[in-house]
């Protein structure tokens, strides 16, 4: 997906985005073309603007066009500016945001600080639009112009520690369950908030949205503190009764078992679960250093060696390749003008299975070098790994990969370096559709359609049987052994290369049964931890 249709993507619903500034600066009228800021333009070397009034409508336009990120660059307080913006705009989740400049004050020559007001206005739900004004200062920090973040910036009313919320009940009752019926949402006086253990937190927000968007007659927005309790209403008035909860693809059990696993890692760590059969998505669970944004979803990464399911793909079905193939895994290769190595060991002459399961990249390079110079692309296509969705409530990215430019771009893209990239998500579908032999549609919802941008067809059977094997071969035989007390597990281990070589990020991808698996950790320099977290995570279920 491209950056410029993720701006136009929104997490929480499609929204009918009306932004009005004053002062000519960025005006919209009549289906004309959307508007662009000349002066002050925010850079990632630079954040803010170079001036004040472009650092209050740039903001305002990121912020009602439903980009939290470029918005909160605009502010001094990046991580958390776009945290609380996302969260707001997911838990509303408005069908339309009007924001309108009213004051700027003037700003003396010199001054490092000023500030004005800008009105905000709601469409919530048919009939139902919250307008009202918001103070806002703005601080000079070198040459550039950035807004002071506070929470008042959402209510002004709003203070540290506290959040907009939507309730729609006076009593509790459940809002989501997952998909067995357990409850993982409450919706009542105080708002919608987490069943006790708040299960999924990645998603809070982003179930929390779609009950906003499904709930009945009863509809206010609370302000509540840290614990969930509601502090006041700021608007509408909250029925007696609750609507009919919603039901997502979560499995509780799934979710937390795969929250317990990331959590008790110590590094940056990530687990997306999905059903290979109905493509729900069974558990999304990121720990605190991997961070608040979304990464498992739509964090794209070199997936190293667990691209070579891929690789594997086309040299079975391109090259005519199957899992006893006769291949060659020399420590070191020069394969075109590049040299290949292995991590530390040499095979000679083996099979494509062996080599698969204990990782040669030697032989995976010589393999790719022989396909076409879109054969891996179309291989990755067969995966899932350039296919589109759009879930209610989430963005989600799959992966990236396309023709290699050159040769020796191809040889690395063989093992996964290159510019070969994916996420946990595109992991996971990538070995549910190896699991199942069809196209997997990921979901979220089981009351709400996912809608496929960019679909794909798999890999036929006979192929995918020979690349089953080698994931099998994987765990009993290879790097992923660790796996093996687990059950009956398929997988491919990756560790992939970033930037200067010193880092890299930690990869394991498979299924057992129906439950399709990806395990990334970043900055691990290792897939044995992914691995022993996959193993974790399988043995609680």
């Amino acid at each position: 997906m491209s950056p410029a249709k993720r701006r136009g993507i929104l997490i929480g619903g499609a929204l009918l985005v009306v932004v009005v500034v004053v002062a000519a600066f960025f005006v919209l009228n009549g289906g004309g073309a959307a508007p662009t800021a000349e002066a002050g333009a925010t850079s990632v070397e630079s954040p803010g603007a170079l001036d004040p009034h472009s650092a209050i409508t740039e903001y305002l336009q990121d912020f009602s066009e439903n980009n939290p990120d470029a918005a909160g660059k605009l502010t001094d307080d990046n991580a958390a500016a776009a945290v609380a913006l996302r969260d707001a705009r997911n838990t509303l989740n408005p069908s339309a945001v009007t924001a309108k400049l009213t004051v700027l004050q003037p700003t003396a020559a010199g001054a490092k600080q000023t500030g004005g007001t800008f009105s905000l206005s709601w469409t919530l739900k048919p009939g139902k639009v919250w307008t009202y004004d918001v103070p806002f200062q703005l601080a000079l920090s070198g040459n550039r112009w950035l807004v002071h973040w506070a929470p008042s910036l959402l209510h002004p009313k709003l203070e540290a520690g506290q959040r907009l919320v939507v309730s729609t009940a006076v009593q509790d009752s459940t809002a989501v369950t997952d998909r067995d019926g357990k409850p993982l949402l409450i919706s009542g006086a105080s708002g919608v908030r987490p069943v006790d253990g708040d299960p999924a937190p990645l998603l809070r927000s982003a179930l929390t949205g779609q009950v906003t968007a499904a709930t009945g007659g009863g509809f206010a927005v609370d302000r509540v503190d840290s614990s969930g309790k509601s502090v006041e209403t700021l608007f509408g008035k909250a029925s007696a009764e609750g609507a009919k909860p919603l039901v997502s693809s979560l499995s509780l059990a799934a979710q937390n078992a795969a929250q317990a696993a990331v959590d008790g890692y110590r590094g940056s760590a990530m687990l997306v679960a999905v059903d290979t059969g109905s493509g729900d998505l069974l558990a999304v669970a990121q720990n605190a250093a991997a961070g608040n944004t979304p990464k498992a979803l739509n964090g794209l990464y070199e997936p190293g060696s667990s691209f070579k399911i891929a690789t594997s793909v086309a040299a079975v079905q391109q090259s005519g390749l199957n899992a006893g193939s006769p291949v060659d895994c020399p420590g070191v290769a020069t394969i075109g003008t590049r040299t290949v190595r292995n991590e530390g060991f040499e095979l000679g002459a083996t099979t494509l299975q062996t080599a698969f399961a204990r990782s040669c990249n030697t032989t995976f390079g010589q393999l790719a070098l022989g396909l076409p110079a879109d054969g891996l692309k179309k291989a990755a296509d067969e995966l899932g790994l350039n296919a589109d969705y759009e879930i209610p409530g989430i963005n989600t990215e799959l992966g990236k990969v396309e023709p290699a430019a050159s040769k020796d771009e191809q040889v690395e893209d063989g093992f996964g370096q290159g510019r070969i990239q994916a996420s946990c998500l595109g992991g996971a579908v990538m070995a549910a559709t190896v699991a199942s032999g069809k196209a997997v549609t990921p979901r979220l919802w089981h009351d709400l359609e996912t809608q496929v941008v960019k679909g794909y067809s798999p890999p036929p059977g006979a192929v995918l049987a020979e690349v089953r094997k080698m994931m099998r071969a994987v765990v009993t035989s290879g790097t992923g052994r660790a796996a093996a007390g687990a059950g009956t597990v398929f997988g491919k281990t990756g560790t992939a290369q970033f930037g200067d070589g010193s880092d890299a990020t930690g990869w394991f991808v498979g299924y057992r049964g129906n439950v399709a698996f990806s395990v990334v950790l970043e900055d691990s320099n290792d897939s044995g931890p992914a691995v022993q977290l996959a193993a974790k995570f399988l043995q609680s279920l």
